[in-house]
């Protein structure tokens, strides 16, 4: 029986799901689908082959009940319409209680087992009450459920500044870390209005080439590093990671900008260390060798005493 990844919610959960009479379903079929929190519409992506599944962290289960028909989208429809006003009821309710949270959506769900209210909140709430207001509004099962402001962005947001729609609203299953290190590497600008998402945190594409750019810049000579090239020895000063180039202090002052093939060896810290060990000595040799010198010249220029 096959099995198929399917997407549903407004989370965008992913789930592996069989179905019930070997039916098959291509990419983009929307289905009706008994998932774990009950009757939900979805989106097929792909088979749940062993590649697919490699992705997939933790994910759901269920089963695929049939193909959307022409009534489940109507009926969907008038779910959508409904959720409108379950929002204005809850954010009614949330005003008249004074309860510090920020509501960001309700989610109904296909088959009307429960209503699902996503909400911010910077300290814990007692929401009983309000859950007791809606389950009798509403006439179904309440779930509160806190979120951060990146799972607002992936319930709320529509594009980008790249001008497609957000990631964490399309392909992304889980939110990637992501650190201002990355940006550096990549050489971006820090600007924070610039790398930031539409959730105010940094871009999560910022994540996507770091890997490579860290394995780039592995075959590169480090900053600081000194290197012999054709043209003599040098410091590296920067690194151009993409274009494999080096900018380079040569031992005349002249700064130069070298492709990193052109680098015949590396000298390395121990190497380093060692030479200047070397220098020292010799430096430290040679004035000892003078200063014995310089008493001798002055034991023979002074007489002895009478």
């Amino acid at each position: 029986m096959p099995k198929y990844v399917v997407r549903h919610g407004s989370m965008r959960f992913l789930g592996v799901f069989s179905t019930s009479r070997g039916e098959t379903f291509g990419r983009g079929a929307r289905v009706i689908a008994r998932t774990s929190r009950g009757q939900e519409a979805g989106e097929v992506l792909c088979e749940a082959t062993p590649h697919a599944m490699e992705n997939l962290r933790e994910p759901g289960h269920g089963q695929i009940l049939r193909r959307m028909s022409s009534q489940d989208e109507l009926e969907l429809r008038k779910l959508h319409d409904q959720e409108e006003q379950e929002h204005e009821t809850c954010q009614r309710q949330i005003a008249e209680m004074g309860l510090d949270m920020r509501l960001v959506d309700v989610e109904h769900l296909f088959g009307g087992e429960r209503v699902v209210v996503y909400y911010l909140a910077e300290n814990r709430i007692d929401f009983r009450e309000l859950v007791r207001a809606l389950a009798s509004d509403f006439q179904t099962r309440i779930e509160m459920r806190q979120i951060g402001v990146r799972d607002e962005a992936k319930l709320l947001a529509d594009y980008g500044d790249c001008g497609k729609e957000v990631c964490c609203n399309t392909h992304l299953s889980e939110m990637p870390p992501v650190s201002m290190k990355m940006a550096k590497l990549q050489r971006a600008t820090l600007d924070p209005s610039k790398i930031s998402g539409r959730c105010g945190r940094l871009k999560c594409c910022l994540r996507y080439e770091y890997d490579t750019y860290h394995e780039m810049r592995k075959e590169l000579p480090p900053v600081g590093a000194d290197v012999i090239t054709g043209d003599g020895r040098g410091t590296v000063l920067a690194q151009e990671i993409l274009a494999s180039q080096l900018l380079v202090e040569m031992e005349d002052s002249r700064r130069v900008m070298i492709d990193a093939d052109a680098v015949l060896t590396v000298i390395s810290k121990k190497q380093k260390a060692a030479q200047r060990a070397e220098q020292n000595s010799s430096e430290t040799s040679e004035a000892t060798d003078n200063a014995a010198g310089d008493a001798a010249n002055e034991t023979a220029e002074t007489p002895p005493d009478a």
